[in-house]
């Protein structure tokens, strides 16, 4: 029987000489490191803001994650255009990492950073490329639908608008429903050899523009989720928030009027969400990695069409403005009696009475014409509000318009990243995707575990789909937009393709 035992190893070894054996698995190693970026002299701050890196190696495959607490990787916001390109430069110089392997997210808050943003970012990524320890790698799966809500709302009428404070709210009873949320979090969690967290990747879909009660400058709720994950977790684990399909979310009760705005009771939510979920998470060393880099050429839209029509609504809505008596001054307490008593508005009920008694219609007749005059004055208000959304989806298709006519060509060139660590996928893209984009994209991918990414390696302003894109005109995320419809499409099918790589 040992015999047997011996020639059957010895014919094992000899298979595994021939080729038969499979590679050896390449260890996993990661470094972690965070740099403060406020700008403490744009005004007061209620917290800080950073750029946190998380450098990942297996053999000879090398990628970077970058999260910044900012609103955009260029075009908006106080980040530079050339940003991207000046980091990923000194990356490679530096520290030996091609550019491709480079993913930089922007979380999207409001936060005004510091001017000297390259230089910190790449003090990030050389300090967390000098800590690289053996890790162990998981991912798991959180939820969290109490921080956010869509922002557009389907109207009766077929039409669509979206909830932002630069204009009025449509009337409640014209609201017909409302978009769809992803409260799912993807969450990676890397331990060291010890079984302490080096560092939790969370990502998530949602608007971190709620602001503090203060008014200072902030990282918002996701930079209040990040300090209750490292807090919770402790030995320097560090949490890295990655964005998610934002485009059109708001945070929860984002027209709140009654009560300060707190992104950080958001955020506490969102970070306690993924703490749970990052604890019921096992570990395994030895986990592929894999990073892939692709351009994808779209379409850029033809916007003159839709301006014109936009024109000729302008118009007709400032044609039924109509004149009333009224001013605000008058409107206002009117508008208070006739709702506290409808039936006898003008006067107690035994006046009216006592007309009625007397065959007289007097005040009858005054709440006739007040109720006619109120109702115009109203109307007008609409038609305002009306106006105010038109007017302000107008200006960005005209700046969009004239800024794909001035770029002499009809399509768009955009950085899509692929993203493997072990059971953990991402799907990167620069501009803001909307809900619906990333729900496809992880209902059809072959990877259990898959999250996507908007706001990465730059930005071309909202990516919405196909079909909102139908509602040009009517709400930010159709208005601000560079792409055609046919983007959509094309996106996927790449993103289809990308996925099955990994």
């Amino acid at each position: 029987m040992r015999c047997f035992l011996v020639l059957s190893l010895l014919a094992s070894g000899l298979s595994s000489a021939a080729g038969g054996a499979r590679p050896a698995v390449q260890p996993l190693l990661a470094g972690a490191a965070k740099v403060d970026i406020t700008n403490t002299e744009a005004g007061p701050v209620n917290d800080p803001l950073y750029v946190k890196a998380l450098v990942l190696k297996s053999g000879a495959t090398t990628a970077v994650i970058v999260t910044v607490d900012a609103v955009a990787i260029a075009e908006i916001g106080s980040i530079r255009n050339d940003f991207l390109a000046k980091v990923r430069a000194r990356i490679k110089k530096e520290l030996g990492i091609e550019p491709a392997g480079v993913l930089i997210n922007a979380s999207h808050c409001h936060g005004v950073v510091c001017s000297d943003i390259e230089e910190r970012t790449f003090r990030a990524v050389e300090a967390a490329a000098k800590k690289l320890v053996p890790v162990r790698a998981g991912v798991g799966v959180g939820f969290e639908d109490r921080v956010m809500e869509n922002r557009r709302l389907k109207l009766k009428s077929g039409k669509e608008v979206d909830v932002r404070h630069a204009y009025s709210l449509p009337p409640d009873e014209e609201v017909a429903e409302v978009g769809p949320i992803d409260p799912t979090i993807g969450v990676l969690r890397l331990d060291r050899n010890d079984g302490k967290t080096l560092a939790v990747v969370y990502n998530f879909a949602c608007h971190p523009i709620q602001g503090v009660p203060s008014g200072g400058n902030t990282a918002d709720m996701t930079g209040f989720a990040s300090r209750v994950i490292e807090n919770n977790m402790g030995d320097g684990a560090i949490a890295l928030f990655v964005q998610g399909c934002a485009g059109d979310i708001n945070p929860a009760r984002y027209k709140e009027t009654h009560s300060p705005r707190d992104a950080e009771t958001l955020g506490n939510l969102l970070g306690l969400s993924t703490l749970r979920a990052a604890h019921k998470i096992k570990t395994a060393p030895g986990v592929p990695l894999k990073v892939i880099n692709e351009m994808l050429t779209l379409p850029r839209a033809d916007l003159a069409q839709r301006i014109d029509r936009m024109l000729v609504e302008q118009t007709k809505l400032l044609r039924s403005l109509q004149g009333t008596s009224l001013s605000f001054q008058t409107f206002m307490p009117l508008y208070v009696k006739y709702q506290l008593s409808p039936q006898f508005p003008s006067y107690s009920s035994h006046r009216y009475l006592h007309e009625k008694m007397l065959g007289r219609e007097e005040l009858n007749k005054l709440d006739a014409d007040n109720r006619r005059n109120m109702k115009a004055y109203i109307d007008n208000i609409y038609t305002m509000e009306q106006l105010t959304r038109l007017q302000t989806n107008l200006a960005l298709l005209r700046k969009h318009h004239a800024r794909n006519a001035a770029a002499g060509k009809r399509t768009i060139d955009v950085e899509l990243v692929g993203l493997r660590v072990g059971d953990f996928v991402l799907l990167t893209f620069p501009g803001e995707l909307t809900v619906p984009i990333g729900l496809s994209i992880k209902k059809h991918s072959p990877h259990k575990h898959t999250f996507v990414a908007g706001y990465t390696n730059g930005y071309i302003f909202y990516a919405p789909t196909a079909q909102q894109l139908k509602n040009v005109g009517g709400a930010q995320e159709d208005s601000d937009c560079l792409l055609a419809p046919e983007w959509h499409r094309l996106f996927e099918d790449r993103a289809a393709a990308m996925l099955k790589k990994l």
